[in-house]
Protein backbone atom coordinates (compact mmCIF):
# COMPACT_ATOMS: atom_id res chain seq x y z
CA UNK A 1 0.00 0.00 0.00
CA UNK A 2 1.50 3.24 -0.90
CA UNK A 3 2.24 5.66 1.81
CA UNK A 4 0.47 9.02 2.10
CA UNK A 5 2.77 12.28 3.19
CA UNK A 6 1.15 14.57 6.05
CA UNK A 7 1.87 18.32 5.91
CA UNK A 8 4.43 17.99 8.67
CA UNK A 9 6.29 15.78 6.26
CA UNK A 10 6.09 17.84 3.01
CA UNK A 11 4.78 21.10 3.96
CA UNK A 12 2.00 21.37 1.81
CA UNK A 13 -1.47 21.36 3.21
CA UNK A 14 -3.31 18.11 2.58
CA UNK A 15 -2.29 14.37 3.54
CA UNK A 16 -2.06 13.11 0.08
CA UNK A 17 0.93 16.29 -0.94
CA UNK A 18 3.95 15.30 -2.23
CA UNK A 19 7.38 16.17 -0.97
CA UNK A 20 8.99 19.27 -2.21
CA UNK A 21 11.52 19.43 -4.99
CA UNK A 22 11.98 18.59 -8.22
CA UNK A 23 9.24 16.34 -10.02
CA UNK A 24 10.02 14.22 -13.12
CA UNK A 25 7.03 12.24 -14.70
CA UNK A 26 6.80 9.92 -17.57
CA UNK A 27 6.85 11.71 -20.05
CA UNK A 28 5.41 8.85 -22.84
CA UNK A 29 2.76 8.19 -20.45
CA UNK A 30 -0.23 10.26 -22.61
CA UNK A 31 1.06 8.46 -25.50
CA UNK A 32 0.50 5.14 -24.26
CA UNK A 33 -2.67 5.84 -23.11
CA UNK A 34 -3.73 7.04 -26.16
CA UNK A 35 -2.18 4.00 -28.21
CA UNK A 36 -4.49 1.53 -25.32
CA UNK A 37 -7.61 3.76 -25.70
CA UNK A 38 -7.25 3.13 -29.89
CA UNK A 39 -5.98 -0.41 -29.19
CA UNK A 40 -9.88 -0.98 -27.16
CA UNK A 41 -11.54 1.22 -29.64
CA UNK A 42 -10.10 -0.67 -32.36
CA UNK A 43 -11.27 -4.05 -30.82
CA UNK A 44 -14.81 -2.59 -30.09
CA UNK A 45 -15.18 -1.28 -33.69
CA UNK A 46 -14.56 -4.48 -35.18
CA UNK A 47 -16.33 -6.57 -32.96
CA UNK A 48 -19.35 -4.09 -33.57
CA UNK A 49 -18.97 -4.06 -37.19
CA UNK A 50 -18.64 -7.80 -37.38
CA UNK A 51 -21.93 -7.98 -35.49
CA UNK A 52 -23.30 -5.85 -37.77
CA UNK A 53 -22.43 -7.96 -40.75
CA UNK A 54 -23.76 -10.77 -39.88
CA UNK A 55 -27.00 -9.25 -38.16
CA UNK A 56 -26.44 -10.56 -34.50
CA UNK A 57 -25.87 -7.22 -33.17
CA UNK A 58 -28.24 -6.93 -30.08
CA UNK A 59 -28.43 -4.92 -26.73
CA UNK A 60 -26.55 -7.33 -25.24
CA UNK A 61 -23.82 -8.68 -27.21
CA UNK A 62 -23.36 -4.25 -27.54
CA UNK A 63 -22.83 -4.21 -23.93
CA UNK A 64 -20.70 -7.23 -24.30
CA UNK A 65 -18.35 -5.71 -26.65
CA UNK A 66 -18.35 -2.59 -24.94
CA UNK A 67 -17.60 -3.90 -21.48
CA UNK A 68 -14.99 -6.68 -23.18
CA UNK A 69 -13.19 -2.73 -25.27
CA UNK A 70 -13.10 -1.53 -21.46
CA UNK A 71 -11.32 -4.85 -19.71
CA UNK A 72 -8.67 -4.28 -22.77
CA UNK A 73 -8.22 -0.99 -21.87
CA UNK A 74 -8.03 -1.07 -18.15
CA UNK A 75 -5.45 -4.04 -18.48
CA UNK A 76 -3.06 -2.42 -21.39
CA UNK A 77 -3.53 1.45 -19.34
CA UNK A 78 0.18 2.02 -18.01
CA UNK A 79 0.46 3.21 -14.25
CA UNK A 80 1.97 6.86 -14.34
CA UNK A 81 5.54 6.70 -12.78
CA UNK A 82 6.42 9.95 -11.00
CA UNK A 83 10.08 10.38 -8.90
CA UNK A 84 10.14 13.34 -6.78
CA UNK A 85 13.20 13.64 -4.24
CA UNK A 86 13.10 10.40 -2.25
CA UNK A 87 9.58 9.08 -3.82
CA UNK A 88 8.86 6.95 -6.61
CA UNK A 89 5.32 6.97 -7.18
CA UNK A 90 3.05 4.65 -9.44
CA UNK A 91 -0.48 5.96 -10.40
CA UNK A 92 -2.79 3.17 -11.21
CA UNK A 93 -6.67 3.63 -12.39
CA UNK A 94 -7.48 2.56 -8.18
CA UNK A 95 -4.50 3.31 -6.30
CA UNK A 96 -1.37 5.06 -5.81
CA UNK A 97 1.76 2.76 -5.08
CA UNK A 98 4.98 4.75 -3.45
CA UNK A 99 8.28 3.86 -2.35
CA UNK A 100 11.00 5.69 -0.77
CA UNK A 101 13.90 5.55 -3.28
CA UNK A 102 16.34 7.06 -0.69
CA UNK A 103 15.57 3.68 1.83
CA UNK A 104 15.12 1.29 -0.52
CA UNK A 105 15.61 -2.12 0.98
CA UNK A 106 15.45 -4.20 -2.67
CA UNK A 107 15.68 -4.45 -6.30
CA UNK A 108 14.22 -7.00 -7.93
CA UNK A 109 13.80 -8.28 -11.70
CA UNK A 110 10.14 -10.06 -13.02
CA UNK A 111 10.84 -11.82 -15.46
CA UNK A 112 7.89 -12.70 -17.75
CA UNK A 113 6.15 -11.33 -20.74
CA UNK A 114 7.21 -7.83 -19.54
CA UNK A 115 9.69 -7.40 -17.27
CA UNK A 116 8.90 -5.64 -14.33
CA UNK A 117 11.64 -4.38 -11.54
CA UNK A 118 10.39 -4.36 -7.94
CA UNK A 119 11.39 -2.31 -5.42
CA UNK A 120 10.63 -2.03 -1.54
CA UNK A 121 11.68 0.58 1.08
CA UNK A 122 12.52 0.25 4.64
CA UNK A 123 8.86 1.15 5.55
CA UNK A 124 7.59 -2.07 3.84
CA UNK A 125 5.48 -0.42 0.59
CA UNK A 126 6.17 -1.57 -2.29
CA UNK A 127 5.95 -0.79 -6.15
CA UNK A 128 6.15 -2.39 -9.67
CA UNK A 129 7.35 -0.55 -12.53
CA UNK A 130 8.94 -1.41 -16.15
CA UNK A 131 11.88 -0.49 -16.35
CA UNK A 132 11.84 1.11 -19.68
CA UNK A 133 9.75 4.27 -18.16
CA UNK A 134 13.35 5.11 -16.38
CA UNK A 135 15.70 4.67 -19.44
CA UNK A 136 13.63 6.59 -21.33
CA UNK A 137 13.15 9.09 -19.42
CA UNK A 138 16.54 10.90 -18.28
CA UNK A 139 15.24 13.49 -15.61
CA UNK A 140 13.14 10.62 -13.75
CA UNK A 141 16.14 8.06 -14.08
CA UNK A 142 18.78 11.55 -12.24
CA UNK A 143 16.51 11.87 -9.34
CA UNK A 144 15.79 7.76 -9.29
CA UNK A 145 19.78 7.07 -8.95
CA UNK A 146 20.71 9.48 -6.80
CA UNK A 147 18.51 8.35 -4.40
CA UNK A 148 19.45 4.77 -5.20
CA UNK A 149 22.60 5.42 -4.93
CA UNK A 150 22.24 7.15 -1.31
CA UNK A 151 20.24 3.86 -0.02
CA UNK A 152 23.58 2.24 -1.01
CA UNK A 153 25.73 4.38 0.80
CA UNK A 154 23.27 4.28 4.03
CA UNK A 155 23.48 0.06 3.84
CA UNK A 156 19.54 0.02 3.72
CA UNK A 157 19.39 -1.52 0.08
CA UNK A 158 20.23 -5.47 1.16
CA UNK A 159 19.24 -7.20 -2.12
CA UNK A 160 19.73 -5.87 -5.88
CA UNK A 161 22.23 -3.45 -5.73
CA UNK A 162 23.53 -5.63 -8.98
CA UNK A 163 20.29 -5.03 -10.19
CA UNK A 164 20.96 -1.48 -9.98
CA UNK A 165 24.07 -1.43 -11.52
CA UNK A 166 22.77 -3.76 -15.10
CA UNK A 167 20.25 -0.59 -15.59
CA UNK A 168 22.71 1.91 -15.46
CA UNK A 169 24.73 0.14 -17.65
CA UNK A 170 21.38 -0.30 -20.35
CA UNK A 171 20.58 3.06 -20.06
CA UNK A 172 24.32 4.38 -20.71
CA UNK A 173 24.78 2.36 -23.32
CA UNK A 174 21.25 3.77 -24.51
CA UNK A 175 22.19 6.82 -24.10
CA UNK A 176 26.02 6.43 -26.13
CA UNK A 177 23.54 4.88 -28.96
CA UNK A 178 21.35 7.93 -29.25
CA UNK A 179 24.45 10.48 -29.21
CA UNK A 180 26.02 8.46 -31.96
CA UNK A 181 22.77 8.15 -33.89
CA UNK A 182 22.14 11.78 -33.67
CA UNK A 183 25.31 13.09 -33.89
CA UNK A 184 25.12 10.55 -37.17
CA UNK A 185 28.26 8.25 -35.78
CA UNK A 186 26.42 5.26 -35.83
Amino acid sequence: MGRRFTQAETGAPGADAAPPGPCAHDIHWAGETRAALGVAFLLFTALFALDTGSGSLDVTRGVLWTGLAGLLFVILLPPRVSVHPGLLSARGLLKTNTVRTDSLVSVRWSDGVAQRMILRDSEGSQVEIDPTVLVRNPAMWHLFDTDSRSSLHHGTLLHGATSLRQLAQRIDRETAHTVFKVSDLH
